[in-house]
């Protein structure tokens, strides 16, 4: 009986230390997690949510725009139009993607950053067109989030260079790892439509997420989700060319950035911050344990609901919380002029919260 013991233990022990993974863990040194504490002071202000139902789709990643009309991004792959007055939804275009982050340019062309085929664009009348794949020689496999600047050009994410999407399980498993390695395989990317050339202006990010570029086109900023913090690039100015953090150790892990109104932006925290990872983020052999371990045994995103605005100078005016996350996996929001609705990574449905909830002055 005792060899048998140890024959299985020395198999397993073998296993947690010496089977193959795909992350190769980077030490780093995470922030000490101040928790929901001051400007993030704990609250169920998302209480007070309504509900849209999505029949047969989920995941409203992306939302943007136009009229009176709400598009959402879906893990199906559709485009699904709601109508605020009527509430008619309608499946629009399906990308055969996974399309995440969406905006509407001058000429009302939907822009689409699709994790699997790249930076897509979207006519009125449907017809969807590539626009680019590739930067510097190297594939865009995980194009996340994105904006559009009053020249026309389009700042977006690509979340991650090493763990593509469609290669790796799907946009959120592929994040799991790239979190999981902290490997700074993350940049910002810019695509100018009228050469047609795409640059890169930021790289060594963790998981670059949300971009969102201000109402005067001065800055963007995009997340950077494993390092729990969001940068301001300059586009204008003395300090064009050049980053700076804007905001650090937030308490949970920044998704989408959305420009509003009256000069703020609302960023989704999709999940609060996870003590194992924090704990072990000097550890690399650790974090490549846990990630031999079964999935469910693995840090995961956990429902909390949390939605915030922000100045360009990275003041809190607001924040949104529902600590029992009946919306959980929020990933950011988009204001109309009678509500905020709230985008979700995993959810079959939409969320909105009227104005006078809010606690801000709407501006139209």
């Amino acid at each position: 009986m005792f060899k048998k013991v140890l024959f299985v233990t020395t198999i397993l022990a073998g296993y947690v230390l010496l089977w193959p993974v795909p992350v190769e863990p980077v030490s780093w040194n995470a922030p000490a997690d101040k928790g929901f504490v001051d400007d993030f002071a704990q609250n169920s202000r998302l209480d007070a949510i309504e509900i849209i139902n999505l029949p047969d789709t989920h995941g409203p990643e992306g939302l943007a725009l136009l009229g009176n009309e709400v598009y959402a991004t879906t893990r199906e792959g559709w485009i699904v139009r709601y109508n605020q007055d009527t509430g008619e939804q309608v499946k629009w275009v399906n990308t055969q993607g996974s399309p995440l982050g969406i905006v509407f340019d001058a000429n009302n062309n939907l822009l689409i950053a699709d994790a699997y085929k790249g930076l897509l664009t979207v006519s009125p009348a449907g017809d969807i067109s590539l626009l680019t794949r590739t930067v510097d020689g190297t594939d865009i496999d995980y194009a996340d989030d994105l904006d559009v600047a009053a020249d026309g050009k389009i700042y977006f994410s690509d979340a991650s260079t090493k763990f593509g999407a469609q290669t790796n399980g799907g946009t959120y498993a592929a994040s799991l790892l790239d979190t999981m390695e902290h490997g700074g395989h993350g940049r910002l990317l810019v695509y100018d439509p009228v050469d047609q050339t795409t640059r890169m202006l930021m790289d060594g990010l963790n998981f670059a997420n949300g971009v969102a570029v201000d109402a005067d086109s001065q800055f963007v900023l995009v997340n950077e989700t494993g390092s729990y913090r969001i940068h301001k690039y300059w586009l204008q100015g003395d300090k064009r060319g050049q980053s700076e953090v804007l905001i650090d150790n937030l308490p949970g892990f920044p998704d989408n950035v959305v420009r509003g109104n009256d000069g703020r932006f609302w960023v989704g925290l999709v999940s609060p911050r996870s003590k194992p990872l924090d704990d072990l983020s000097a550890s690399p052999l650790m974090r490549k344990i846990f990630q031999r371990l079964p999935p469910f045994m693995r840090p995961q995103a956990v429902p909390y609901s949390h939605i915030f605005a922000m100045t360009g100078q990275g003041e809190i005016l607001t924040s949104l919380q529902d600590p029992d996350g009946q919306y959980h996996t929020n990933t950011g929001a988009l204001e109309t002029y009678d509500w905020l609705y709230i985008s979700s990574l995993h959810a079959d449905n939409l969320a909105r919260i009227s104005w006078q909830d809010v606690g801000l002055e709407a501006v139209e």
